[in-house]
């Protein structure tokens, strides 16, 4: 058996190619695996569980149904759906992750995360998400009337769009010294990420064969790792990085 990992589809009504990529995925591929790990940015944007659009509708019913299969799975929450709620969670019969989790994976530790928190070059996006994590502040948002929480979210998008296009590729990718950080805070083989849309697997230069593993967006490349008891094979841009590890 095997274990399948994807990020960043930013899964929105305006891309139904997108959406019937993932739910041919979920519905020809994640029933053969023992698991399904979602690292983030599913979606374009989350308001709030009680947003039902036809996207979010048409997720939970598949991710639904794969769990009623006997394949579980695993969400972590990116920087655009980090308001996915146990609500939405429990319809889908989706398990929320913390941040950051340390899994045991056919044999090895690994560390999986949405990839954010290892981007600490980037301090305006950093200080921006110290705000969003506030407990209080995502209560506040959410009593707030559903149009009004997408108009915020639009504007939130928009500069974000704004800001990203005046950054370099080197800031908004992750710190060497944060990824060497997790390595030596916790036995960790390896790690997966995302949300740097940067498909690739990165030997490091540890104590030790270690390695980082990067899951790439779905905007273009379709991005889908899957591990098993030999390795891993990472696909994207419709060619496949294989990495065997072995026990």
């Amino acid at each position: 058996m095997l274990t399948y990992f994807i990020a960043d589809l930013h899964l929105s009504d305006d891309r139904p190619d997108i959406i019937r990529a993932f739910l041919d995925f979920i519905e020809q591929q994640a029933p053969k695996a023992d698991a399904l790990y979602i690292l983030g940015d599913l979606f374009e944007f989350w308001i709030g569980d009680d947003d039902k659009t036809p996207v979010a509708k048409q997720v939970e019913l598949a991710l639904k149904a794969l769990s009623d299969s006997g394949v579980p799975s695993y969400f972590i929450h990116g920087n655009r759906d980090f308001m996915v709620g146990k609500a939405y969670a429990k319809r889908c019969g989706m398990t929320l992750l913390e941040e950051e989790k340390l899994v045991d994976l056919y044999g090895k530790k690994v560390l999986i995360l949405h990839g954010d928190t290892l981007c600490t070059d980037d301090v305006g996006y950093q200080e921006y998400r110290e705000v969003t994590q506030k407990l209080w502040l995502r209560r506040l948002f959410l009593l707030l009337p559903l149009f009004v929480r997408q108009r915020i979210a639009n504007k939130i998008r928009s500069k974000s769009k704004q800001a990203n296009t005046s950054k370099s590729l080197g800031i908004m990718d992750v710190n060497q010294q944060a990824v060497e950080q997790r390595f030596a805070e916790q036995p960790i083989d390896y790690m997966i990420h995302g949300h740097t849309h940067r498909p690739e697997i990165h030997q490091l230069a540890l104590s030790g064969t270690k390695y980082r593993v990067v899951l790439g967006d779905w905007y273009q490349q379709m991005s889908i790792l899957s591990v098993d008891t030999n390795g891993l094979v990472l696909t994207a841009n419709g060619q496949a990085q294989k990495l065997e590890l072995g026990q």
